[in-house]
């Protein structure tokens, strides 16, 4: 496998075959004309080692409007030639996956329209890093980062910026969405292993960039702390209701009530979860004084519904014993 593929460091230099990577906007009309769209494109594993690289790297790009990043890994180093951008199997065309999710040091932030502070110079990249910074969350406060202006910098109301940052954990993309997705302002797309990552500066038709570079870099500390890894883990689906056997004196809308209460307890949300509880013995309470479920039988599902839940035992007994001593479903 390629050296860069699995480098926390590694990215992915995608290249099309003619369509333009790059928008154009037109000083005349005052319109932007978006990107082309590229079916296929050649892939390129490249090792950036730090941030001054990583500078000079994005300068270079500026220029090819031809070029882009990608977060993911190759896939198939023998399949990196005219291919799609595939983080899956295509199950219509039969086309193989190309690119994978891969543990990287870095993140890339999209801030877009973040409000400027007043008499902020927009070509003042390295100022409107700063102040881009201080928006996002603290563990980045402080830290270095390259400031890559994007294609409205400058020509649209705001910041539109994208800061590079380095970690001191290699984390997935989906890691990555975990810590981030849903703060204020932030676009996370950056970290789909196949989203394009558009570097090259736009074209400007009837006028000059405004921007005299578009590439600056920060100073501090070199890495971002992110959470620890047990913080990132993926959410444990919820378990599926178990379908609770017919009893032996039900009926059919009785078994619908068996596991309409067993489902309430299994899903209920943590803090809600005794009440669900309650909720669920009082109804199969009334179906055993009304003689449609034995007693046995609605402690039983009450009991391993909230075992199931819960892992813990004995306490749907309980709940089950105070409903039908209490007269709860009467």
């Amino acid at each position: 496998m390629d050296e860069a593929a699995d480098n926390p460091l590694g990215l992915t230099v995608i290249t099309t075959r003619g369509p333009r990577l790059a928008k154009t906007y037109d000083a005349a009309t005052g319109e932007w004309t978006a990107y082309d769209k590229a079916r296929t494109v050649n892939l390129r594993e490249v090792v950036m080692d730090g941030l001054p690289k990583l500078a000079a790297l994005l300068q270079r790009l500026s220029g090819q409007p031809r070029r882009a990043i990608v977060r993911g890994a190759i896939a198939d180093p023998a399949r990196v030639e005219g291919v799609r951008r595939l983080l899956h199997p295509d199950t219509r065309t039969g086309e193989a996956a190309t690119l994978r999710d891969a543990c990287r040091a870095w993140v890339a932030l999209d801030l877009d329209g973040l409000p400027a502070p007043a008499g902020l110079d927009p070509s003042d990249l390295e100022a409107c890093g700063v102040a881009a910074r201080a928006a996002l969350p603290r563990a980045f406060h402080g830290a270095a980062c390259v400031v890559n202006a994007t294609a409205g910098h400058g020509v649209k109301p705001g910041l539109r910026l994208r800061l590079w940052f380095l970690l001191d954990r290699p984390l997935t993309g989906a890691e990555a969405k975990r810590w981030l997705a849903g703060r204020g302002g932030l676009d996370v797309s950056t970290l789909n292993p196949a989203q394009v990552i558009y570097t090259a500066a736009p074209v400007f038709q009837g006028m000059r960039d405004p921007l005299p570079c578009r590439v600056a870099l920060l100073g501090g500390h070199e890495r971002v702390q992110p959470p620890p890894p047990e913080a990132l883990l993926a959410p444990r689906p919820r378990p599926e209701p178990r379908l609770l056997p017919k009893g032996r004196v039900g009926d059919a809308l009785a078994e619908m009530q068996r596991r309409e209460a067993a489902r309430r307890i299994i899903t209920a949300p943590e803090g809600r979860r005794h009440a669900a509880a309650v909720g669920a013995a009082a109804g199969l309470a009334g179906l055993v004084r009304h003689g449609r479920l034995t007693e046995a039988e609605a402690t039983r599902d009450i009991e391993e519904a909230l075992s199931r839940a819960t892992g813990r035992q004995g306490e749907g007994a309980r709940i089950m014993s105070w409903a039908l001593r209490s007269g709860a479903g009467a």
